[in-house]
């Protein structure tokens, strides 16, 4: 049997190569810390619960629908302190790497729409030393960026988008390469105790783990510690979906949120007015950007099956006070003309949670806790006395009226950032009548920069419902 011979020069190129990484011992050497001397920190948090201060996070999703427009809308917000986490109140600057999009023409507009403080907003540029304008080059330029940084006392970095910033010679789809320029990064954010965030484009992968879809090499995503992703609704080409499927540091249920894009003129120049786009938040929703994905994949058909179904289930495990043997609900289900796929998959959509125990070992599925205490003190009364709280929640003009144990009204927060109740505050009533008891009328907005107002020949009605971050606490909210 013959034996493969290495190719001429190989070994000594091996041997080069481990060489070449070999530590200089006599400028090196590893040194220990024990646990004990290293000071813990609680997570500060840029927007609350999704984007922590010091770590490197990612905005993903399709060109064209949204991506840019929301990462200007939270720079606004920071410049004029109303972003939701650590800096509400307390405005602060940001510094904004972009190529792709012209600032004259489309971020400026962008951020006069979105309410940003423009003396707070920096563009950042490098000059060469032969006097050539360029853009920030990672990691060649982190050194004097992590100086203006602290400078400026910026609490967010924004690379629109984050790839572009990558030195030309990193090959983009090799993790060893990315993390070149990532970990150097996130070193920087950590240091300066600001937020890095990174646009990043997906590919046309049909698979429904968001994370996979994000363009390039793996490390991207690996390296942030939380990963936005922005999607066109499945159901509705208008609106858009921004979740969340990676967050390291926050909790990992946090409602999908909604939005759509209005055109406004933000200007009237000489060369005529300036339109641009516009996010409009909308309410929030349960089902995680996986469970969407899936969804997106289902013919129109088995999505309204799936959506008949969570609304049976719902009720069905609110009438048993909560939660029921899974058997039962199966079979129930069945009876009421869902088959039992539908029935797992509205399990999942409405995040009805599946516990197993006792002897002989059965299976219980619950409705989310907060949910399931409401069942259990609302199950037994009647339609019209969960109609008349519901109505009495949501009375007021264009308001958001709350009740819970406490009396009194949560603090006031962004819109975009409202957790969602499920239909815990309607238990009790007829679908009818919960078809009845809240309408929200939506215009219908052109979405994208456009150079005329938004107009729509029709409108939707839709039933909305929230719940603020304290249990026992609902929100209805008329817009």
């Amino acid at each position: 049997m013959s034996r493969r011979l290495p190719k001429p020069g190989a070994k000594a190129a091996a041997e080069a190569m481990v060489n070449n990484h070999l530590p200089d011992t006599g400028s090196r050497k590893v040194t220990l810390t024990p646990a004990s001397e290293v000071t813990v920190r609680p997570v500060r948090w840029l927007l609350e619960n999704r984007i922590a201060l010091g770590t490197l996070a990612l905005l993903a999703g399709r060109e064209g629908i949204g991506k840019s427009l929301v990462a200007y809308t939270y720079a606004a917000q920071i410049t004029t302190g109303a972003m939701p986490g650590e800096y509400a109140g307390k405005p602060r600057a940001v510094i904004v790497a972009a190529t792709e999009d012209s600032w004259s023409h489309t971020i400026v507009p962008r951020l006069m729409a979105a309410g940003a403080d423009l003396e707070r907003v920096y563009r950042a540029d490098v000059v060469t030393s032969e006097g050539v304008d360029t853009g920030i080059v990672l990691p060649r330029d982190l050194t004097a960026l992590e100086n203006e940084v602290t400078a400026s006392g910026a609490a967010m970095v924004l690379l629109d988008p984050l790839m572009s910033r990558l030195d030309a010679g990193l090959d983009t789809h090799r993790d060893s390469e990315v993390r070149q320029a990532l970990e150097p990064l996130v070193a920087l954010a950590d240091r300066t105790g600001a937020a890095v965030l990174g646009i990043i484009h997906v590919n046309k992968s049909s698979s429904t783990d968001a994370l996979t879809t994000v363009m390039g090499s793996r490390a991207f995503a690996a390296v942030a510690r939380s990963v936005l992703f922005v999607m066109v609704d499945p159901d509705d080409d208008d609106v858009r979906l921004l979740g969340q499927p990676k967050n390291n540091l926050g909790i990992t249920d946090a409602a999908t949120l909604t939005f759509t894009i209005a055109s406004q003129k933000v200007a009237d120049t000489p060369e005529g007015p300036v339109w641009t786009g516009k996010v409009e938040w909308g309410q929030g929703r349960l089902q995680s950007i996986r469970d969407t994905l899936e969804s997106a994949q289902q013919t129109s058909e088995d999505r309204s099956a799936v959506t008949e179904a969570a609304g049976w289930l719902h009720d069905y495990l609110t009438e048993q006070g909560g939660s029921a043997e899974s058997a039962a609900v199966k079979s129930a289900g069945k009876a009421a003309g869902h088959s039992e796929d539908a029935v797992k998959r509205a399990r999942k959509r409405i995040k009805v949670s599946s516990e197993s125990g006792g002897f002989p070992r059965t299976t219980r599925w619950a409705l989310p806790q907060s949910e399931h205490a409401d069942a259990t003190v609302s199950g037994s009364s009647s339609g019209e006395s969960a109609l008349t709280a519901l109505t009495a929640l949501t009375e007021g003009s264009g308001s958001s009226q709350c009740s819970g144990s406490s009396g009194s009204k949560p603090p006031a927060r962004d819109p975009a950032h409202r957790e969602v109740s499920g239909r815990a505050a309607l238990s009790g009533t007829s679908r009818a009548e919960r078809s009845e008891s809240q309408h929200i009328t939506r215009r219908e907005n052109n979405h994208g920069d456009q150079q005329g107002p938004s107009q729509s020949s029709s409108s939707r009605t839709t039933t909305r419902h929230s719940r603020t971050a304290r249990p026992g606490v609902f929100c209805s909210t008329t817009q």
